[in-house]
C-alpha cells in the first residue's frame, strides 16, 4: 500500500500528462499491486456476504479509471490523486449500498465516484473506509425512511456493529419530512438522512500494515447487517416501480 500511496503523492504534486506519460511504466507498476488487492479483498468480502459472493464481481466491476472526467469541471487536472474500490451486490453501477475503500495522500478532495461534496468531514482527503453509498434517489430515500419508520431501532443497531464508524451527516434535513412525524423521537436523526452511509477514517499505519486485509474486511463485515437493511430498501423501491 505504501507504494501505492508514494505514487499517489507523486502524482498529487505533477498532474499533469507529461509527467504521467514519463511515470507511466511506475502507474502500471502501481495499478497491478492495486488490482491485485482489490481482488484479494472481493474473495474476502464474497466469504461472509452471499450477495457479493452470487454477483461474482471481478476488478473491473469495483474499481474506477485514474482518468478525470475534466468535460464540465472547473477542475482541468487530468488525473484522479485518489484509488478506490467499491464492492457490492451487483458492481459499482448498480444502485446498491456497499463496501468502500478509499486511498490517498492526506489534503485532496474525496471521490467523484462516491459523488460526496467538498464540503463534508472528509474533503481533507487520506484514507477511510465507507459502507453504504451516496446520492439515492428520492424513490430510494422514501422507502430507507418507511423501513425506518417501522424498524427505526433494528437500523440504530446495526449502525451500533459498526464498531468506530460515524454516519456522514453534513447534508442532513433540517427537520423530519412531515408524513414520517408519526416515527418516535429516537428514530428522527435518522429520518433526517439524504445520505446513509457510515465511515471510518484511517491512518498509514492502518492501510500499510501486513495484515491491512484482515483490518479491512474486519471492519467491513461488522457493517453487514447495515448493507443488508439498506439493499433490503433499495430493493424494495425498485420493484415498487416495476
Amino acid at each position: 500500500m505504501k507504494g501505492i500511496l508514494d505514487f499517489l503523492a507523486e502524482l498529487s504534486q505533477n498532474n499533469n500528462r507529461e509527467w504521467f506519460n514519463a511515470n507511466k511504466e511506475k502507474y502500471l507498476q502501481v495499478r497491478e499491486k492495486f488490482e491485485a488487492f482489490a481482488q484479494q479483498l472481493i474473495e474476502k468480502i464474497s466469504s461472509w456476504d452471499e450477495d457479493v459472493a452470487a454477483s461474482q464481481l471481478g476488478v473491473k466491476d469495483c474499481t474506477y479509471r485514474i482518468y478525470r472526467d475534466t468535460r464540465f469541471s472547473k477542475n482541468k487536472e487530468p488525473y484522479k490523486t485518489h484509488m478506490g474500490i467499491f464492492i457490492c451486490k451487483g458492481g459499482k453501477k448498480s444502485p446498491n449500498a456497499g463496501y468502500y475503500l478509499h486511498l490517498e495522500p492526506p489534503g485532496e478532495v474525496i471521490p467523484d465516484s462516491m459523488g460526496v461534496h467538498t464540503q463534508t468531514p472528509l474533503s481533507m482527503g487520506g484514507c477511510f473506509i465507507i459502507a453504504g453509498t451516496y446520492k439515492y434517489e428520492s424513490k430510494v430515500l422514501r422507502s430507507i425512511r418507511d423501513e425506518i419508520s417501522v424498524n427505526g431501532d433494528s437500523f440504530l443497531e446495526a449502525m451500533q456493529q459498526a464498531a468506530d464508524f460515524y454516519p456522514e451527516e453534513s447534508d442532513m434535513l433540517r427537520k423530519v419530512p412531515s408524513e414520517f412525524s408519526f416515527a418516535p423521537d429516537r428514530w428522527h436523526r435518522l429520518l433526517r438522512y439524504r445520505t446513509f452511509a457510515l465511515i471510518k477514517p484511517v491512518d498509514m499505519s492502518y492501510v500499510c500494515s501486513e495484515d491491512a486485509l484482515d483490518k479491512i474486511t474486519g471492519d467491513f463485515r461488522n457493517c453487514r447487517d447495515y448493507i443488508k437493511k439498506l439493499n433490503m430498501a433499495i430493493e424494495y423501491a425498485y420493484d415498487e416501480v416495476k
